[in-house]
């Protein structure tokens, strides 16, 4: 073969090889331009659903032109109730080529830990993996995790060139010591986002910031907000789910108030939007909460929970997401400070961090709030550092609080005493006026007869009525007293939660699937100190139906809705039944003498027979009732 043609040959090869190369450069720069405007076209999607059908078309178009088979395609359906984080590794072409590039590395894990809290955070979207509570454990023994692995997602959404959801991307660490750690994500220009993390010494709290730097010119000349979307699943930490589940909600506070709002308790689920701004919002577990506040407040947002049935195999307990609204200055660098709680729920833990943290714990309104946060916190907080068993110091608090009333007692029961000894002289008076068309006379004689006696017909229901307070104050500490939780007395493992002697191994609707020993014991108690009322009341053979749902109904009531509530509250209530039996035997024991009363009020009513009575403005208004009754009867007779 001759020299020019072995040249032609080689010459003709390197032109098909070079075009050749050309026109795959090419094909692939198109398929690149192609990919881009997907990306584009799928934060469309987000907002306009007519569009998914056309991506599910292009996007096998890429996949071939790529060379992806089918069977390597990334599965981005995910079940939407569930909170475990997606795996975001798909790799999406950016218009800023320094973002997209962020979207692939392995992920890092760093943990920072003081003497309360044990945080691991991840480079994947620089948050927060786990968050450890030390020192507690669930009512299973294990340790307690109020961010557990692949339960919490959160991502900063905001727009430059495109959407961007910062829990796509990974994250550098750029700083980080013992108690810090900043996570740094880079923009085209030398721009970059940090969320620089700080945790204090023997502090639940963890201060959180994100920082730009050169990234205001990049952004969105329609958009002035950054978009905070938080999804936790918090799991179940205590023994009853009933109970854990009744006192478990979503809290937020408004700015400048000084009281908290939440979404409703005992509720399956319930969101709400905020068109205003927000200071904080918590979420909130029976015992444990974490809260997220924001320094410049949230402009607005949504919050929303969702309780997962009891049977749940992984014993979740409800889904719980924030949607909140940052704004920031446009074309500026910013710094938003906020600050997460994750810890107890314990009163005077919360009230140190300030902003009204403390409010969360549902203890009541005005009075009943008042009696508990002012009285019964501290006589708690007094007692126990004397007494580490827990049935013991109720029982003392239980005695205190019967000292205090027993004024009130007293005076309840001298009323009811002066009463019954005034029974025969009532009887008189029925038997003077038989005939049912006397009864105002009949009534007008009897109110005579407690006037010139001094007795009031009130007298016994006031004291009592003012001891309610008390009695609601304790059906709102108990439940939520985080100074019950996990401590045992007698045959209660958990005084937090319901005592069991027996598990039935089915459910009662109502009842539930135990039973507890300590509503029988209140049911009884409860019995037996109506029985004593009754006898001690005098008996005019009225309401024959209140008598029998006193003494019967309510205990039975009561038995059934203390089943299922803290063993801690019905061990109260029992006590409480019991010392005011014992009260009440002691004060007609020895302080009462009924025969002496009775000679008292009748030397009492003698002597009061010839003088005018003294009218207070209700007897008037009673007297002025029943003559106009009186006329109104004459009236009819006439009529008759």
């Amino acid at each position: 073969m001759q020299k020019n043609t072995i040249l032609g040959f080689v010459l003709i090869g390197l032109i098909l090889i070079g075009f050749s190369w050309y026109n795959s450069h090419n094909y692939k720069k198109q398929a690149r331009e192609a990919f881009v405007k997907d990306s584009l076209a799928r934060i469309e999607a987000l907002t306009n659903p007519r569009v998914a059908d056309s991506l599910r078309v292009a996007d096998s178009i890429r996949n071939a032109a790529l060379g992806i088979k089918p069977s390597e395609e990334v599965q981005t359906t995910a079940n939407p109730d569930s909170l475990a984080v997606a795996d975001t590794t798909q790799v999406v072409a950016l218009a800023d080529s320094t973002l997209s590039a962020a979207q692939g590395g392995e992920e890092e894990l760093i943990t920072l830990e003081n003497e309360k809290l044990k945080i691991i955070f991840t480079t994947k979207g620089g948050q927060i993996k786990q968050c450890q509570v030390k020192g507690y454990k669930t009512y299973g023994n294990d340790s307690l995790y109020i961010v557990k692995e692949n339960y919490s997602d959160m991502s900063l959404v905001f727009n430059t060139m495109q959407e961007v959801r910062t829990s796509s991307f990974n994250f550098s660490v750029a700083e980080q010591t013992d108690s810090s750690v900043v996570f740094r994500l880079p923009f085209s220009g030398g721009a970059y986002m940090d969320f620089a993390y700080r945790l204090p010494k023997d502090s639940y709290q963890l201060d959180f910031n994100i920082i730009t730097n050169g990234l205001g010119s990049q952004m969105s000349n329609n958009a002035s907000d950054f978009d905070l979307d938080w999804s936790l699943r918090i799991s179940r930490f205590e023994k009853g789910y009933d109970n854990e589940k009744n006192y478990s909600t979503v809290n937020f506070k408004y700015p400048g108030e000084k009281t908290v709002e939440d979404l409703g308790m005992r509720k399956a689920e319930s969101q709400k939007e905020i068109p205003t701004k927000v200071n904080w919002f918590a979420f909130r577990q029976q015992f444990f909460s974490a809260i997220l506040m924001c320094d410049d407040n949230f402009s607005n947002g949504k919050l929303s929970y969702k309780f997962l049935p009891e049977t749940d195999p992984d014993s979740a307990l409800f889904d719980c997401k924030a949607y909140m609204q940052m704004s920031y200055g446009r074309g500026e660098d910013v710094n938003i400070p906020l600050h997460f709680y994750f810890g107890p729920n314990l009163y005077k833990t919360l009230k140190s961090y300030g902003n009204y943290f403390e409010k969360i714990i549902p203890m009541g309104g005005s009075i009943i709030g008042w009696i508990n946060r002012v009285v019964i916190v501290n006589t708690f907080d007094f007692l126990r550092k004397y007494i580490s068993n827990y049935g013991i110091i109720i029982l003392i608090m239980t005695i205190l609080i019967k000292l205090v009333l027993s004024p009130l007692t007293y005076k309840s029961y001298l009323s009811s005493a002066k009463m019954r000894v005034l029974k025969p002289e009532i009887d008189k008076i029925n038997k003077k006026y038989p005939k049912r068309e006397d009864a105002l006379k009949k009534q007008q004689e009897t109110m005579a007869l407690y006037r010139k006696t001094g007795v009031n017909m009130m007298g016994g229901c006031l004291p009592m009525l003012l001891q309610i307070p008390i009695l609601f104050a304790m059906f709102r500490f108990f439940p939520v007293s985080f100074e019950l939780r996990q401590h045992p007395f007698l045959w209660a493992s958990d005084l937090s939660g319901y005592d069991s002697i027996l598990d039935l191994g089915f459910n009662i609707p109502m009842y539930g699937n135990h039973v507890s020993l300590f509503a029988i014991l209140m049911a009884i108690s409860m019995y037996l100190f109506s029985k004593m009322n009754m006898q001690q009341m005098p008996d005019n053979g009225s309401m024959p139906g209140m008598k029998g749902m006193q003494l019967y109904f309510m205990p039975i009531f009561m038995l059934v809705l203390c089943n299922n509530f803290s063993a801690g509250l019905s061990y109260y209530y029992m006590l409480s039944n019991f010392i005011a039996i014992g009260q009440n035997w002691l004060i007609r024991k020895y302080a009462v003498d009924e025969e002496k009363l009775y000679a008292q009020l009748k030397s009492k009513a003698e002597s009061n027979a010839g003088k005018p009575a003294k009218k207070s403005k209700w007897r008037e208004r009673m007297e002025q009732m029943m003559k106009e009754q009186e006329r109104l009867q004459r009236e009819r007779q006439k009529k008759r």
